[in-house]
């Protein structure tokens, strides 16, 4: 229904989410990220939209939810392929990530994407017997498939992509949360295969034939 751009780094949303609001559409997708997408949604919730449109916001974390609140992000979509709540061994490695955490919070995606990367990353060097040729010990971890307990079982494409499921989630009511950090309720899964660009849609140089 049409895209509106607004400058980084400012303050004011309003005009930008007017716009958004009179363009017809039932969804405002929001492709900002930071203080930026924070201020977009607690405007966006001062306006009341959150019960009115779809808000699926493309670099949306849990620290969003903790730094605003439930009420300034209910209904917000967010896609990730971690949540600390998912499953017992998310559960297990979050307990041990908060307790070791300075700040005691719950790790996003982005932390457990190094977590899992690193293990991975010692396994390889595990099976080469040698950490001194990174070229050998990236091909080994295209070579291996992934598997640990946050991410489960995946592949490192030739393009070096980390191909594995990721999760569409939407942000809970207050209602519904069942104390802190319990931010997420799980909307649908998206399987490994459909929830990454086609190797052949790459254009990457690595890629041959």
């Amino acid at each position: 229904m049409g895209a509106v751009h607004a400058p980084l780094g400012t303050s004011d949303f309003s005009s930008f989410l007017v716009q958004a609001q009179s363009s017809g559409a039932d969804t405002i997708a929001l492709a900002n990220a930071g203080a930026d997408l924070s201020n977009t949604l607690k405007q966006a919730a001062e306006y009341g939209l959150s019960s009115k449109f779809k808000l699926p916001g493309f670099v949306f974390q849990i620290n969003n939810v903790k730094a605003l609140g439930l009420q300034a992000t209910q209904g917000v979509f967010g896609l990730m392929p971690f949540y600390w709540d998912q499953d017992d061994a998310s559960r297990a490695f979050a307990k041990r990530f908060q307790e070791l955490h300075p700040g005691k919070i719950m790790p996003n995606d982005m932390q457990a994407g190094v977590y899992s990367a690193v293990v991975h990353y010692l396994k390889a060097v595990a099976a080469l017997k040698d950490a001194g040729d990174g070229q050998a010990v990236v091909a080994k971890m295209k070579e291996l498939p992934t598997d640990d307990p946050l991410f489960g079982r995946g592949t490192i494409r030739i393009d070096g992509r980390k191909i594995h499921p990721v999760y569409l989630y939407e942000t809970k009511k207050p209602s519904e949360s069942k104390g802190e950090w319990d931010y997420f309720k799980l909307v649908t899964t998206v399987p490994a295969e459909q929830a990454f660009r086609p190797l052949s849609e790459g254009g990457c140089s690595l890629v041959k034939g």
